[in-house]
Formats: C-alpha cells, structure tokens, sequence
C-alpha cells in the first residue's frame, strides 16, 4: 500500500475549498481499517467511506465551540443518570465491516453502558454504532457529504443524529431515514428513547 504522506496530505487539502474532504480510493483495492487506524496520530481527521478513504481538515474554532457545549450539557445528564459514555471526534466507530468498510467519526457521540466494549476490546475503533451522532456543519461543509454521513448512520444502526448548524442556528434532528425536524431558537433538543428526560434549549447552545 502506498500511504499519503502528511506533505502530500497537505498539498491536496492546500487547492481543495477549506475543509472540504478529500477522498482518496484504495490502492487498486478498497483501503482496510487496519490501514485507516495507522494513518492516526496527525492533526487531520480520517474516515472511510466504503473503501474510499476520507481526509478532513481539523475542526474549525466555530465547530469546536458547539461541540463543547454540547458535549458539557450531555456529559452532566449522562453522568447524573450512569447512562454510558459521550465522546468527541477521534473515536472513530465502525458502521460496516470490511470489504468497502464504512467507519464515522461523529463531532459528538453518545453511546449506552449496556453497548459500550469490555476494556479489554476498547482498542482501535469499535464495531458498534453509537446511539446519538452529533455533526457540527461549517459553511464549507457540501450538503451531499452531511446527507451520505446521516444517512450511513441512521442505516447501520444510530437511532439519533442531530446536525448542527451555527450559521442558521438551527438543527435538524433525524430519528429514522423518513423523520427530520428543524429545530429553531423556541425548541428544545430532545433525547427521547435514546437519552430520556434530556432536554437542552437551543437558545442556551446558540448563546
């Protein structure tokens, strides 16, 4: 296999709009998971979408900033009640095995004790689908690549995603393929059967 280099990685996000993902198709052959996890440890952020591998910019200091306050509300109701474990971006989850693998990395995810992995089978990416995916949208972020990541979720197994976006404040929240509400600055989140009794006003998020 020939890896991208970090140069080379570089080179292509330089001519590419900021942030936009690259992707690069495997080398005669769909890239593997293995392959995807040694390309960790950079400042860039990597998925692979059915054998293709997807090269990201960092987050933005915009994007980071909703994700930590989201990550700050669902932590203190998921610690309160020992529901299982929220987490940032560098996890990454697997969606579909191998061949044409599909592994997201969501800004923020929420996963239930029952389904989190035994300590001892916590290492590389995980072979579950989190219960809540959270994706914070840039204003260079493509509308096709949100649609792909939500509908990957929702398909292999997420039962909530929300997608943010802070241009708009508004989020649209998808509980199934044929469900999406918008959600203005009047609503509440709402973690319904994946996170009961969590509530958060969007007005305090877009503050």
């Amino acid at each position: 296999m020939i890896r991208p280099s970090t140069a080379e990685i570089a080179e292509q996000l330089a001519h590419a709009p900021r942030a936009e993902p690259i992707r690069l198709p495997g080398p005669g052959r769909p890239w593997t998971i293995a392959e995807l996890e040694a390309l960790s440890g950079d400042d860039y952020r990597y998925e692979l979408v059915r054998g293709d591998l997807m090269i990201a910019s960092p987050a933005s200091p915009i994007q980071g900033r909703y994700a930590v306050r989201l990550i700050h509300a669902l932590v203190d109701f998921v610690d309160e009640h020992d529901l299982g474990e929220v987490y940032t971006a560098e996890p990454g989850f697997i969606l579909k095995p191998e061949p044409e693998a599909i592994v997201r990395a969501p800004d923020v995810a929420f996963v239930r004790k029952d389904r989190i992995p035994p300590p001892d089978e916590q290492t590389g990416f995980w072979p579950v689908a989190p219960d809540l995916a959270v994706e914070i949208v840039s204003p260079s972020d493509r509308a096709d690549e949100i649609e792909a990541k939500v509908r990957d979720y929702l398909t292999f197994g997420v039962r909530l995603a929300w997608v943010v976006y802070p241009s708009k404040q508004v989020i649209v929240e998808h509980r199934s393929l044929a469900e999406a509400c918008h959600l203005g600055l009047d609503d509440e989140l709402a973690g319904g059967e994946v996170l009961p009794g969590f509530t958060h006003p969007l007005r305090q998020l877009f503050r």
